[in-house]
């Protein structure tokens, strides 16, 4: 049940459709969840349909920004939880395993606008009966070694981001590749790099899924990498 996430900062380009369809074909996910799409349900349908997948959910822009899509290759695996602007929250149901709870998230881009996605989790947090996980552009950052470049990122932010992970006892997902999920001004001396993107889990899930890992894919025509969630469910033969 691999999950990819990517803020792909727009869907507008055939060059973006294409690169989507080309990682789509090679990593083979159960699951997308798109960020920033700026696309209407009729082209995410589109885009759904010409991928192969069968499962979506769209919440279209609020004007020229925005937008979130999650698709699922197999319909009758998803029931639907909710989902706003910023989230779409399913249960994930596998024959002959645990049900489980995937949520894409994207946080506020904007900084005075952070405490909101904070606020979303722990609503979020409070009906997580389910084994349970998050992936998406969370906007947030939990330390300063999560930043290379530029100024350093503001203290308040980071304690308010942990906080809330505390809250709603999230664990944050090791990264395999590069730590860095968006840039800006590559090869400048205004080069900025930053940890936004990321794959949450509460102690349920990571239980079940001891060998789980997160891979960061790097190339992009975004800003923003994608990330690749591969679970691997703990067998009863290597249970302790």
């Amino acid at each position: 049940m691999n999950a990819l996430a990517w803020n792909c900062q727009g869907l507008g380009s055939p060059g973006k459709i294409q690169f989507l369809q080309d990682v789509t074909r090679i990593e083979k996910p159960n699951f997308i969840f798109l960020s920033e799409t700026i696309s209407s349900y009729v082209k995410m349908e589109k885009l759904c349909h010409n991928l192969g997948y069968e499962g979506l959910i769209v919440v279209e822009p609020q004007g020229k920004s925005g937008g979130i899509a999650m698709l699922w290759k197999n319909a009758e695996n998803v029931n639907l939880l909710s989902f706003s602007r910023s989230h779409i929250d399913v249960s994930v149901n596998k024959i002959g395993s645990n049900s489980w709870r995937l949520t894409g998230v994207y946080g506020e881009p904007e900084r005075s606008q952070r405490h909101k996605t904070w606020e979303l989790l722990r609503n979020l947090s409070r009906d997580a009966n389910l084994l349970w996980c998050l992936v998406g552009d969370l906007n947030n950052v939990r330390s300063q070694s999560d930043k290379r470049g530029g100024h350093l990122y503001p203290n308040h932010l980071i304690e308010g981001f942990n906080e809330c992970l505390q809250d709603t006892e999230l664990h944050d997902l090791d990264i395999v590749g590069h730590q860095f999920t968006w840039e800006r001004g590559r090869n400048t001396d205004h080069w900025i790099e930053i940890r936004l993107d990321r794959v949450l889990a509460n102690s349920q899930w990571l239980r079940m899924f001891t060998m789980a890992k997160v891979y960061n894919l790097e190339v992009s025509p975004s800003n923003h990498s994608l990330l690749l969630l591969v679970p691997e469910e703990q067998t009863k033969g290597n249970k302790k």
